[in-house]
């Protein structure tokens, strides 16, 4: 999970010779780039580029986004840019059941009234997400499209929001997908402090009590580091993610998972 800036829904991936007569290939200042027609297939993540940019192009439906998930494979791009499909060379993963909470934050924990709400304000969650400002970032790669294609994922019971309320407002959260054992972390937001870090806490909870196999915070930066992650290489990542997206999927709202206890009553 990055400020960057139950059943499987998807398709089988597919022959990768099969997708050589399917995805035409682009150069983008001398380097490879994939070229996606309108059929819902990817190349090998194997095959993205050293920044770890692999395909471009494509759209948003379901079943492209399902499919790219369960392949490793994430959106991320700027407003006025086609569609940018990444996999980085190395992943930023933490098991649920082994989220390490560094002594300050344990500490703060045992003081906040803040509690956490499930699946009850989606909408609300990602448009704070979109527009509340970061130090060293300039606009929001969560554009109008993106939201709508999460909007429809959570339509569909397979993306989900941890809210951070406090004295019954909002004050922070998350949201990401649920594929199989793992759940893939998009975005966060703070509006007081410790807000997104008490909702990491409980959507760990939720995921160890469920036996989910992994948290896929996609890059590390020194906000999801402090919790026990680990940065594995692309191709664990994937044998992992291969095992683990084989478990059923938990359709549907989790409101019914969300104690509303702080975290250390949880």
């Amino acid at each position: 999970m990055t400020d960057r800036r139950t059943r499987t829904l998807s398709p089988a991936p597919e022959d990768n010779r099969k997708l050589a007569q399917r995805v035409s290939k682009c150069y983008t200042n001398a380097v490879p780039v994939f070229h996606l027609s309108e059929d819902i297939a990817f190349p090998s993540p194997a095959l993205a580029d050293e920044t770890g940019l692999l395909a471009v192009g494509g759209d948003l439906s379901v079943e492209r986004l399902l499919l790219a998930y369960s392949m490793g494979i994430f959106p991320w791009y700027n407003r006025g840019e086609p569609i940018l499909w990444w996999s980085p060379p190395e992943r930023a993963v933490v098991t649920p059941s082994e989220v390490h909470l560094p002594r300050s934050l344990k500490k703060a924990l045992k003081k906040t009234p803040m509690r956490v709400r499930i699946d009850t304000c989606f909408a609300e969650v990602i448009k704070h997400c979109a527009k509340t400002p970061r130090p060293g970032q300039r606009g929001t790669w969560i554009t109008a499209d993106m939201r709508e294609a999460y909007l429809e994922l959570h339509a569909k019971g397979v993306a989900h929001s941890f809210e951070t309320f406090e004295d019954d407002m909002l004050v922070g959260g998350l949201y990401g997908v649920s594929l199989g054992g793992s759940f893939f972390g998009e975005s966060m937001f703070s509006h007081k402090d410790d807000a997104s870090k008490v909702a990491f806490v409980e959507l760990a909870r939720v995921l160890t009590a469920w036996s989910f196999d992994m948290i896929d915070c996609q890059l590390p930066n020194s906000n999801v580091m402090r919790y026990g992650t680990k940065v594995v290489p692309r191709k664990l990542f994937l044998e992992l993610l291969a095992l683990s997206v084989k478990k059923p999927t938990k359709v549907g709202k989790w409101t019914s998972a969300s104690t509303e206890a702080s975290p250390t009553e949880a």
